[in-house]
């Protein structure tokens, strides 16, 4: 698992078969372009996956 700053982690996500709120994502795993994050719902035993997917950043672009 990448380090993150567990300050930059997704904190209360909705379980998405009970719809109680999940402290914390179990798992992170970031790569290019888009990070996915792996929940486990405690009060449902339900775990599922978000995937965020972002554009990367310009290495061209040039800083003003």
């Amino acid at each position: 698992m990448a380090r993150l700053d567990s300050g930059n982690l997704p904190r209360g996500n909705p379980c998405a078969q009970c719809g109680k709120p999940i402290p914390r994502p179990d798992w992170v795993e970031s790569s290019p372009g888009r990070t996915s994050f792996l929940w486990f719902c405690r009060a449902c035993d339900y775990r599922f996956e978000a995937i965020a997917i972002y554009e990367e950043a310009d290495p061209d672009a040039l800083a003003a």
